[in-house]
């Protein structure tokens, strides 16, 4: 029996060791790498589409350290550094604290406390330790107002429908960090309680990826795509129904973090510019966004979602496909054009008779 307790004693003393020396995962931005990752957030990755370790401009904890040393200040990765993803362009991940935990004690993987504050031209990703859904308490979080998921509402459509795992934390201090090459974390914050801080974000990987790939496409096809910008990326619940009367869904996709409305400004002017370059802006070059969607759906199936065409458009990936067209105009008649629904019950592609109409306008208005 002595014995036995003693074994018991010894076990209990070693557990209670290694929880002492075992960071916790922090509330900042932590910035890692390792061979390879998946999750119900993260996106697709070749063999080689991480880095296989952080900046060695500073120092940084190894697989076996207890204590990360200082690290190198890293705010983003810039322009043509690899990324993560299909694309090889996203540079941040978002995660639970148990998963940044979990992450951590890969083997190989490197891991350090940074700061995203810098303009440093290293290279590594920023993994943010997201607020987990259950800290919400009604509508609100840490004094900003979210609203009510459908779930909390009782209306769960599917699985892609249910409440997110939890919130990005957003504050002055962290807001302009890259994101993937042509976003940044600021882009995807929702358009109500400008003066509330911190903000909380609900962005998924998986979007990133895909717009990155649909600017890549359009570049490849003759259209410089540089100018593409988020019109709207997440969108809270209490915002999202705020908006409703100008032409939001109800379940909209904005508020799981999968969708964003995008246009191309290659003049700089906050407008959507003429991407065929036959003088005017129309819906045909709407459309041109459209086309790219396609071909990066075809290339890439894990990434199909909806796509929406209104003066911007709509991208986003749900996992289902989905077409539809509002807004549109032609001619001086001001007679609206049809609008066209592709769900995954009939998913072929739409008729270019169905959508381009050579000579339209395009109305704006807010999308699902």
């Amino acid at each position: 029996m002595t014995e036995t307790r003693l074994r018991f004693s010894l076990a209990v003393t070693t557990f209670l060791i290694i929880t002492a020396i075992i960071p916790p995962a922090p509330a900042s931005a932590q910035l890692y790498s390792h061979g390879s990752r998946s999750g119900s957030n993260a996106v697709a990755n070749h063999a080689d589409s991480i880095p296989t370790s952080v900046a060695s401009s500073g120092g940084v904890a190894s697989s076996d350290s207890t204590v990360p040393t200082p690290a190198a200040k890293v705010g983003f990765a810039p322009a043509g550094e690899k990324g993560s993803g299909l694309s090889g362009k996203v540079f941040a991940r978002f995660v639970m604290p148990e998963d940044w935990i979990a992450l951590a004690s890969l083997p190989g993987a490197s891991v350090a406390t940074a700061s995203v504050n810098s303009n440093s031209s290293t290279s590594a990703e920023t993994v943010f330790t997201m607020r987990s859904f259950g800290q919400k308490v009604r509508a609100w979080l840490n004094g900003y107002r979210l609203g009510y998921w459908p779930q909390e509402k009782g209306r769960v459509r599917s699985e892609a429908y249910k409440n997110p795992d939890g919130f990005i934390e957003v504050t002055p201090d962290n807001e302009d960090t890259r994101v993937s090459e042509h976003f940044r974390l600021r882009d995807f914050v929702s358009h109500d309680q400008k003066d509330v801080w911190p903000k909380y974000v609900v962005l998924r990987e998986p979007l990133l990826d895909k717009l990155e790939l649909v600017i890549d496409d359009l570049n490849d096809h003759g259209v410089n795509a540089e100018g593409l910008r988020i019109r709207s990326g997440f969108r809270t619940p209490a915002h999202n129904f705020a908006v409703r009367g100008e032409g939001s869904a109800r379940d909209s996709r904005h508020q799981f973090g999968d969708a964003a409305d995008v246009y191309i400004d290659q003049e700089g002017n906050g407008k959507m510019s003429d991407l065929n370059g036959d003088g005017k802006v129309t819906f045909a070059d709407v459309k041109m966004i459209l086309d790219a969607v396609e071909r990066v759906e075809a290339r890439y199936p894990e990434l199909v979602g909806g796509t929406g065409l209104y003066a911007y458009v709509h991208i986003d990936v749900r996992g289902v496909r989905a077409r539809w067209v509002r807004g549109v105009y032609k001619g001086r008649s001001r007679r609206t054009a049809r609008s066209h629904k592709v769900t995954a019950k009939t998913s072929k592609a739409l008729p270019a008779s169905n959508v381009l109409r050579p000579r339209a306008t395009v109305r704006s208005s807010t999308s699902p």
